[in-house]
């Protein structure tokens, strides 16, 4: 019998092993979300904890960490539209959950515990409850994605790409403590909910891409101390949280005038 050297090393990989182009982009996704992490980690965390450093969060790394997620939204946006327009491999979707767990669950949840860590009115233990939250919504988002079947073009619960730029926009805000947390909670109970939103195609994938091209130019005018930087990153973070606010009460009022028509609809049928 032969050995296993001899095996053919040209053997072609199977076909389930392969990565797509939009796998590639999806690892990219991936990469993004754990430098994010790395850059809060040396670039705000441990200065705190080591005292080289007088303000809590270091702009420069807390702007890298959110521009690092925002190109994992893109990455996120064009993996989905590649693997439409081309095709996906077997493993396509497995690995856009795990990337997506990383950049949009574990990045923005570890960015408000450290948040907890640095800031001077936040408390760490509830701060940490906070990022606990939000990492389980986000698991809690996925793992129904992958087993619940809503009708096409919408999503069922806030995306979390956009769940985790609206966290990371109120820790930004610099907000009170308590009202910080509270808008966290609700943010991740967003995540959770039955709110239909919209999935971005066509036009309002154009929007979402220039939404995030702006965010990154507000970012480094913030990081970079250019005038007005500040405030127009105070602005940026309150349009996302204002978008986030609005679009639920958008979809509980599209839903509520359906079922208004519905039921006309079901009277008129009815009538001699």
């Amino acid at each position: 019998m032969p050995e296993a050297d001899d095996v053919d090393d040209d053997e072609e990989m199977p076909l389930s092993l392969r990565l797509s182009i939009a796998d590639t982009l999806t690892l990219g996704n991936a990469t993004c979300g754990f430098m994010a992490v790395y850059f809060t980690t040396t670039g705000i965390l441990i200065p705190h904890l080591t005292g080289s450093q007088e303000s809590g969060m270091g702009r420069h790394s807390a702007a890298t960490a959110v521009i690092l997620m925002l190109c994992a939204a893109v990455f996120d946006l064009f993996d989905g539209l590649v693997a439409r327009k081309l095709r996906s491999s077997p493993m396509g979707a497995e690995l856009d959950n795990l990337s997506d767990l990383i950049s949009f669950g574990l990045a923005p949840a570890y960015f408000v515990l450290v948040y907890g860590m640095v800031a001077d009115d936040a408390h760490q233990r509830v701060a940490a409850v906070g990022a606990i939250v939000v990492l389980l919504a986000v698991v809690l988002r996925l793992a129904r994605f992958s087993c619940v079947t809503v009708k096409d073009g919408t999503f069922q619960g806030m995306p979390s790409p956009f769940g985790a730029l609206t966290v990371v926009s109120i820790v930004l805000l610099e907000l009170p403590f308590v009202a910080t947390l509270l808008a966290i909670l609700g943010t991740a109970w967003l995540m959770v909910s039955r709110v239909e939103y919209p999935k971005p195609r066509g036009r309002l994938a154009g929007a979402v891409l220039g939404w995030i091209v702006l965010s990154m130019g507000l970012l480094a005018a913030w990081a970079f101390d250019a005038p007005g930087g500040q405030l127009l990153l105070q602005t940026g973070c309150a349009l996302q949280l204002v978008m986030g606010a609005v679009i639920p009460l958008f979809a509980t009022a599209r839903r509520v005038n359906n079922f208004r028509d519905n039921r006309r609809e079901a009277r008129a049928t009815h009538l001699p």
